[in-house]
C-alpha cells in the first residue's frame, strides 16, 4: 500500500521537486499533491512538469474552509504533509486531522532564528549577522506555533567569518537537498 504525501510550498519549489524527484521510483511513497497557497508559485510549474496534481487553496481556504481543505486533501488519499517553503501557519484542525503526520523543515539550527517572519534568505542574513559560527538544518513536526514542534532531525555546516548570507544558503541547501527526502522516507516507513 502506497503513502501518499502532499508538498505545501509557497515559492519556487526546489525543496519539493528534490523529494518528487526522489520518489518518483518508490513503490511505497507517492507524491500525489502539491499545495500552494499562491497561484504565481514556481512550485507549481515544477508540478505540472513532473506530472504531479497541483491545488491552490488560499489563505482565506485555509482558515476558513475546514471542510475543502480536508475533503480535498482527502480525494488524493493523502497520508503525510510535507512542508517545503511554505510561508502559512497551519491550522489547528489540518494538525488534528493528521497527527504525527506533518513535517517541516527550517534552514536553520532551532530554536534559534525561528518563528514567525523567519524563512529564507531573512534567516540566512540573522545568522551571519549574529556572528553565528554554525548553521543548518531542522527537520521537526508541525504544531501550532511556528518552528517549534518536536525537532526529528538536525544537520550542521560551518559559517565561516568571510561568508555572506548566499554562501550560507549555498551550505543549507545542499543539507536540505541530501537529508529531508531521507528523513521522510524514515518517519513514512514507521507511519
Amino acid at each position: 500500500m502506497n503513502t501518499h504525501i502532499a508538498i505545501f510550498a509557497s515559492g519556487s519549489g526546489t525543496n519539493a521537486e528534490n523529494i518528487i524527484q526522489y520518489f518518483s521510483k518508490s513503490k511505497s511513497i507517492e507524491v500525489s499533491l502539491v499545495v500552494s497557497n499562491r497561484s504565481d508559485a514556481y512550485v507549481l510549474k515544477r508540478a505540472r512538469l513532473l506530472k504531479v496534481p497541483e491545488l491552490i487553496i488560499t489563505k482565506k481556504e485555509f482558515s476558513e474552509s475546514e471542510y475543502y481543505v480536508l475533503t480535498k486533501l482527502r480525494n488524493f488519499h493523502i497520508d503525510f504533509i510535507v512542508l517545503a517553503g511554505f510561508l502559512l501557519q497551519i491550522p489547528k484542525y489540518l494538525i488534528q486531522a493528521y497527527p504525527g503526520a506533518i513535517i517541516n523543515i527550517h534552514p536553520a539550527l532551532l530554536p534559534r532564528f525561528g518563528g514567525k517572519g523567519m524563512y529564507g534568505d531573512h534567516v540566512h542574513k540573522a545568522v551571519v549577522e549574529a556572528g553565528e559560527k554554525e548553521s543548518g538544518i531542522t527537520i521537526h513536526y508541525v504544531n501550532e506555533h511556528y518552528d517549534s514542534g518536536a525537532i526529528i532531525h538536525q544537520e550542521k555546516c560551518a559559517v565561516d567569518p568571510a561568508d555572506t548570507y548566499e554562501d550560507v544558503a549555498r551550505k543549507v541547501h545542499r543539507l536540505e537537498y541530501e537529508f529531508y527526502p531521507r528523513i521522510i522516507e524514515d518517519i513514512v516507513s514507521r507511519l
